[in-house]
């Protein structure tokens, strides 16, 4: 009988979860004693073309995975059956501790191109194994966060909810989603286990498929909002304003259930939006509010408020949980320096900066931001405020940074409110916003 298969990755499969270059090139090291210490910077070099800024998300968490991956004895007899190590270099996995430090971003911090999100100082047998599960990491929750934090802006004030659970890319892409939601400034979920785990709101009332198992929509109404006093109610199954008329029969009948909001799903959301508030109102129940979904973007929810929809939060699912117009960045984790020694690729398109980094991002007398400028980590330059900060020290991280992890939503909101208004623009193109290199880093990246 074969046995049963898992929708997760376990702690003990953990280490297995990389491409097999990555442990071929660490035996090789290990083969080799090439065991100096070795700087890679996760980075990626160009914008995609349907953002301004991505909001750099995971990667904390990440590393606080990666100070305490281990190869346990199951991973290390499934490697020894694929008859590609020698003993000697499994023992050494079998021992393998990171050892290293790891420099990163806030959860949070609005990034640009070439800016590191995450730097890796370790012996470079040890760094070069984080990483396939690093970029896995980082990826998904960057480009989630980034994509959620446009709903938000376009939603000016109103909530935002994420439905998309059912058309995400996996039940770890779902529940990890959530947290990058959350980092955005999502006001809820309807996804339990997400929502739960990541302390988000969970949101959510009926389907469609309750009001057709009734004979009658006002009874289907009026049963559920005695169920759940004070919900919402999906009112476009058939009719959409007759469906408004038949919640205010309830309301109007039975006030006691208090309904505390309709939800439209289908149709002109902006026409149907102030048909049903001119009922709403026109009943005396002014304080009963909309939520629009039906495959929602930010566009649409811009273009929604800009004919003045009456429109008080938005539900958005598919297009925010599969980051449609732009759901891979150009992320790149490579080495920088070995051995004290910058290292630069070369090829065509992929010239990467080299050296251990820090970043300085660079604020006016009212405390807003006008430019960014990246340099060499010891460099001395008095050039703003340094955006990486260590997290893990000789393996060990620190726990009180960590903590910081928590106040991500309030990060990026107090960081949105200080950029240029063209960086927080929702059309295609490039900011003004200005990403330089200090001198040395300029002189290095041209010698070396």
């Amino acid at each position: 009988m074969s046995a049963p298969i898992s929708p997760r990755v376990d702690d003990n499969e953990l280490a297995l979860l990389t491409d097999l270059y990555q442990l071929t090139m660490t035996q090789a090291y290990w083969k080799e004693a090439m065991h100096e210490r070795a700087t890679f910077s996760l980075f990626f070099r160009r914008m995609p073309p349907a953002r301004r800024f991505m909001l750099a998300c995971g990667q904390q968490h990440a590393a606080e995975l990666l100070s305490r991956l281990r190869f346990g004895d199951e991973a290390l007899e499934r490697l020894a059956g694929t008859g590609k190590f020698e003993q000697g270099f499994l023992d050494w996995l079998g021992n393998w501790r990171f050892t290293g430090d790891i420099w990163t971003l806030p959860e949070g911090t609005p990034v640009f191109a070439n800016e590191p999100l995450l730097e890796v100082d370790a012996p470079i047998a040890q760094a070069q194994l984080l990483e396939s599960l690093v970029m896995n990491l980082v990826q998904l929750e960057t480009v989630l966060a980034s994509k959620a934090v446009r709903l938000v802006m376009a939603a000016r004030g109103r909530p935002v909810v994420d439905f998309g659970m059912r058309r995400m890319h996996g039940v770890d892409a779902a529940v990890r989603g959530v947290r990058a939601y959350r980092t955005a400034g999502l006001a809820g979920t309807s996804n339990v286990l997400g929502g739960l785990r990541h302390d988000l709101a969970i949101n959510g009332t009926m389907a469609h498929s309750y009001i057709l198992a009734h004979d009658d929509e006002t009874e289907a109404f009026r049963a559920f909002a005695h169920h759940y006093p004070g919900t919402t109610l999906l009112v476009d199954t058939h009719d959409t304003l007759e469906g408004v008329r038949k919640v205010i029969e309830v309301m109007r009948e039975e006030p006691e259930v208090g309904v505390k909001a309709i939800r439209l799903d289908s149709g002109d959301l902006g026409e149907l939006a102030k048909g049903a508030r001119a009922l709403l109102d026109e009943a005396g129940h002014d304080d009963i509010t909309i939520v629009a979904s039906s495959g929602l973007d930010e566009y649409q929810i811009e273009a929604l408020l800009e004919d003045g929809a009456p429109i008080d939060a938005f539900g958005v699912g598919t297009q925010m949980g599969v980051a449609a117009d732009a759901p891979v960045i150009d992320l790149s984790y490579k080495l920088v320096e070995y051995a004290g020694t910058p290292r630069v690729k070369h090829s065509t398109g992929k010239i990467n900066l080299p050296c251990r980094k820090q970043f300085y991002r660079r604020q006016d007398d009212q405390g807003r931001y006008v430019g960014d400028v990246i340099a060499l980590r010891d460099e001395a330059i008095d050039a703003g405020e340094p955006m990486l900060r260590p997290l893990v020290r000789a393996g060990r991280l620190d726990d009180a940074e960590m903590a910081r992890a928590d106040d991500a939503r309030e990060r990026v909101a107090d960081a949105l409110a200080r950029f240029p208004e063209d960086v927080r623009h929702l059309e295609e193109g490039e900011s003004d916003y200005p990403v330089e290199l200090s001198p040395e880093l300029k002189r290095l990246q041209s010698t070396t």
